[in-house]
């Protein structure tokens, strides 16, 4: 290997000194790279593609604070916005009319939304919608797909994804057994074992939840008709469908997942990239089951922070620019195609296959580059992937300027501030590591 260019005495420093002041040093788990067995940079500054560190080593950034930064960082149309909203106000704890410009926005965007109600988290969206739909139907049980994240309630860290699937078990502590006992566990892109929940479980299930394409086991694939089955199965069986379009949402396309699909879910839960990376979330969808929301009905949700004009207005910038300017979709997934199906080329003729060979999955901006030879389908096969060799490969990449998600069951994201040069740069990188590791790749594009 080549010797890093990298020097990381001040994240070196700074890790020391917040390991005395927060749990594990970090505020979010997977950003302590414990997966990937080295210690955290710590960032200063992040502008377009690139990401700078308290060393002063720079990056080209794929983790785009986990999918909202589209248009790259520090983009100057989202800040010129948060500049005038700051000049009138942090927060209110009141109506404003940015809340509504937000609402039409998102039920204009999204052919299932017929109401939305602002939040402060992809989590609490996700929490929020779950109720509605128990209050909906009057019913209490869920069914989840192994692998899926949906956040950090209690009712769905069984069997979750993202940071979770880097520790030594995929559930949490402190998750009562009667909570998880209403969660229901399906493996994905099997419409079978799903129907097997429904039949188990007559006229209990309120909903099934997923999200349309996983990025929180790394980026999964669902197959021909399994979406369109589980819209079917779930209408048959009186249970509401909810797509947690957190990371497809606004990324997969202006109108999500369900709009590249065509399908219509129930209800549709949004995170962070809705407010360009500011905390704020949202859900939504059918306005028979939104009017049971209070203070319409008795379905109970409220926040103090929610629909926060700062939030607002950086959310209205960036997605007004996408709604306008459509043809940007096509500029970032050229370039994601450039990286994805170049790391299978570099592959192909960098040497024979060692170590099971590699697995690459993507769609439009987003992808994974799994550490198995198998075909990545589901969170089983996920699981098959060498973390030691991703963490090999992650190092890499680091320590020469390409900052990737410290765990390999993440997902890998595309903005409009990486350019054909960035690519490139990633590329030269990714097949100096290949040829010295003698990997080969399998592609699902």
């Amino acid at each position: 290997m080549e010797t890093a260019k990298n020097n990381f005495s001040c994240s070196h420093k700074l890790f020391a000194e917040a390991l005395r002041l927060m749990p594990g040093g970090v505020n979010s788990p997977v950003r302590s790279f414990k997966a990937v067995g080295r210690e955290p940079v710590f960032i200063k500054r992040a502008d377009g593609a690139y990401m700078f560190d308290e060393d002063g080593n720079s990056y080209i950034d794929y983790v785009g604070s986990w999918g909202p930064a589209i248009l790259g960082h520090n983009n100057p149309l989202v800040k010129n916005a948060l500049l005038a909203a700051l000049d009138k106000g942090l927060s209110f704890g009141a109506a404003t009319a940015a809340e509504i410009t937000m609402a039409k926005l998102l039920t204009g965007a999204v052919p299932s939304m017929d109401m939305v109600r602002m939040v402060n988290s992809g989590t609490e969206a996700v929490m929020s919608a779950l109720r509605a739909a128990r209050g909906f139907t009057g019913r209490d049980k869920i069914i989840k797909f192994a692998g899926c994240y949906h956040g950090h309630s209690d009712a769905l860290l069984v069997k979750a994804g993202s940071g979770l699937l880097s520790g030594a078990s995929p559930d949490s502590a402190g998750v009562s057994a009667s909570t998880a006992a209403a969660t229901l566990i399906a493996d994905f892109n099997s419409l079978d074992s799903a129907a097997a929940l429904f039949e188990a479980n007559k006229q209990q299930i309120a909903a099934v939840i997923l999200e349309p394409v996983p990025a929180n086991m790394g980026v999964v694939l669902p197959e021909k008709g399994f979406l369109e089955g589980l819209r079917g199965l779930c209408s048959q069986e009186g249970a509401l469908l909810i797509f947690d379009e957190v990371i497809t949402g606004f990324r997969l396309g202006f109108g999500g997942a369900q709009e590249l699909f065509n399908i219509k879910p129930d209800l549709s839960c949004f995170g962070k990239i809705i407010g360009a990376g500011l905390p704020v979330g949202a859900y939504g969808g059918r306005r028979d089951v939104m009017e049971l929301i209070a203070p319409l009905g008795p379905v109970y949700q409220a926040g103090t922070l929610s629909g926060n004009p700062i939030a607002m207005a950086a959310g209205i910038a960036q997605l007004s620019f996408l709604r306008d300017h459509p043809e940007i979709y096509r500029q970032i997934e050229a370039e994601a195609g450039r990286l994805f199906s170049g790391l299978a080329e570099i592959a192909q003729k960098t040497g024979v296959c060692k170590d099971g060979g590699c697995a690459v999955n993507s769609m439009g901006s987003i992808g994974s580059l799994f550490f198995t030879g198998e075909n990545v389908r589901d969170f089983s096969s996920a699981l098959k992937s060498d973390t030691k060799r991703y963490a090999a490969y992650f190092s890499y990449m680091l320590d020469n300027g390409v900052y990737l998600a410290p765990a390999q069951f993440e997902a890998v994201f595309v903005s409009a501030s990486h350019t054909r040069r960035e690519i490139d740069l990633t590329l030269e990188l990714a097949e100096k590591f290949f040829s010295r590791e003698g990997h080969c790749v399998r592609t699902r594009l």
